[in-house]
């Protein structure tokens, strides 16, 4: 077929593409450029579009709105991945987003060897995650449209990083609802499980093939900094330790003691090799497995108290209908941590729960102060580092809040 079609109108991008058309009144979300169609917004499908198909987004006039991924099986049933009509997506479509995503990160590599290279949406690359540890990038697919894209994702996220290896971790539960199997395992070169990364001068080995999220909570890179700085002179309790990112933190920074709390033992063991490798104080350090809740009681019931507590739980609420739940569990948890604390001490806790907002985390925070008889002063705010950054248009993408509170 030539450039024109038979009736004479040149063809765009994908003119033959199926559609989703919506139901009136249901495109406001995408004229403000918000990347979700969730399924109730859905009046008709135009074609058979398989799972991770690129699907035009059309308003009830058939107006065009956004160029999306489609997802029978779940509940957001499009994820766009552009709003010009005019792009066309493809292999140098995800070429130059994923340039765009690493461009964008230049500089903050300063302090580390480590950082995410593209998160979500906020690069416009929604089910994509891609964090580099030293030579090696980690690639989280977690759309039917990221897994279609699969071998044109990897191979431009490897070439813009200039790392030989990957290893994939798709392994999340979210991918059920796609309808998408785990995956995990090596993608590119020969990836070790466990790779080195240098962070303001301290070194961490990450569990690339089974620790959580890809290995390491690079979000809270900024937050683990601070928390160095606070530490000086204070006994310090980290609670939900993992491999002792915060405790490391704190010991480099001058902490008179710091006691980290895990339920898993590959976490802790993890941690001990990271102190070793840091040849920090071992005898300021102490390492305990146990239900962090458990272990908290058993600290208040034995008179413990501490300078400095930070807490970062995992996800109690993965959406909002699972709020009401995991706002009895934060509030638990918080008023057990004021509690532990003595005048004057410094209280740092956090969400990643998507379901929480920051708002509602405040008020689960008063809720606890109230209960726990303390007045507590609210000192700062916590957010991810810049590697994970939060676009206008999708505030969804803030998922990690966090407070210092000073107890009075």
């Amino acid at each position: 077929m030539s450039a024109r079609r038979a009736n004479g109108r040149r063809s765009r991008p994908q003119d033959d593409a199926p559609a989703l058309i919506l139901k009136p009144g249901r495109e406001k979300s995408l004229a403000r450029r918000h990347p979700w169609v969730f399924s109730g917004a859905v009046e008709r499908v135009e074609g058979a579009p398989e799972p991770g198909a690129t699907v035009a987004v059309r308003a009830a006039t058939g107006g065009f709105l956004a160029w999306a991924a489609f997802s029978p099986q779940s509940q957001i049933r499009a994820r766009a991945w552009s709003f010009d009509e005019a792009e066309s997506i493809g292999a140098g479509f995800f070429r130059a987003r994923v340039d765009g995503a690493v461009s964008r990160r230049a500089g903050l590599e300063r302090d580390t060897d480590a950082l995410r290279l593209v998160h979500g949406e906020a690069d416009g690359l929604p089910g994509v995650v891609c964090d580099r540890y030293s030579g090696l990038v980690a690639v989280q697919l977690s759309s039917a449209g990221a897994e279609r894209w699969r071998d044109e994702i990897v191979e431009a996220v490897c070439a813009a990083s200039g790392c030989r290896a990957a290893y994939e971790r798709s392994d999340l539960e979210v991918r059920s609802l796609e309808g998408l199997a785990p995956r995990a395992g090596p993608l590119r070169g020969a990836p070790d499980a466990v790779v080195t990364i240098v962070e303001h001068g301290l070194h961490y080995r990450v569990d690339v093939a089974h620790g959580q999220k890809t290995g390491f909570y690079l979000d809270q890179r900024a937050n683990r900094r601070t928390i160095g700085a606070l530490a000086a002179g204070r006994e310090v309790l980290n609670a939900f330790c993992y491999s002792g990112g915060f405790s490391l933190a704190a010991l480099a920074g001058g902490a008179a003691s710091v006691l980290s709390i895990d339920s898993s033992a590959a976490a802790l063991e993890l941690a001990r090799e990271n102190l070793a490798l840091n040849r920090l104080d071992a005898a300021r350090a102490e390492w305990r497995e146990a239900d962090v809740f458990q272990c908290l009681r058993e600290l208040r019931n034995a008179g413990r108290t501490f300078d400095l507590v930070v807490l970062d739980p995992p996800k109690f609420a993965p959406t909002a209908a699972h709020a009401e739940r995991a706002a009895r569990a934060y509030k638990d948890v918080n008023l057990l941590a004021l509690k532990l604390l003595r005048p004057g001490g410094l209280l740092a806790t956090f969400s990643c729960s998507g379901g929480v907002s920051a708002e509602l985390f405040q008020k689960i925070l008063a809720g606890a102060a109230t209960d726990a008889g303390a007045d507590a002063e609210l000192v700062a705010r916590f957010h991810a580092d810049r590697d994970h950054p939060v676009l206008m248009s999708f505030p969804e993408g803030e998922y990690l809040k966090g407070l210092l509170l000073r107890k009075r």
